[in-house]
């Protein structure tokens, strides 16, 4: 594994992984320009709607393949998608008034 390419909380959460095989943790994965073979590595672990146009892709990918993709030369970075919440707790916003 090459910990230079992940980001810090990703890092992280993979200690706590219990099965490397499953996929259990949502990263983006930012690359250089892909050729056809990264393509289909990256269509190999899961990743979907890859194209050569794009350079950051999201997908759920197990630890071993969070390894595999950190030893790729085209890989600039790994880094662990965080869950979004709603900063007032879900309540409605007031309007404001001038």
């Amino acid at each position: 594994m090459n910990y230079q390419k992940l980001g810090a909380a990703l890092s992280t959460a993979l200690n706590d992984v219990q099965d490397s095989t499953t996929p259990s943790l949502t990263v983006f994965i930012h690359t250089e320009p892909i050729t056809d073979a990264a393509i289909a590595v990256l269509q190999s672990l899961g990743v979907n709607d890859v194209t050569p146009d794009k350079d950051t892709f999201t997908a759920t990918l197990s630890a071993n393949a969070i390894s595999q993709l950190s030893e790729q030369p085209w890989v600039k970075s790994l880094q662990l998608s965080q869950q979004l919440r709603l900063l007032n707790g879900g309540k409605r916003m007031q309007s404001f008034k001038m």
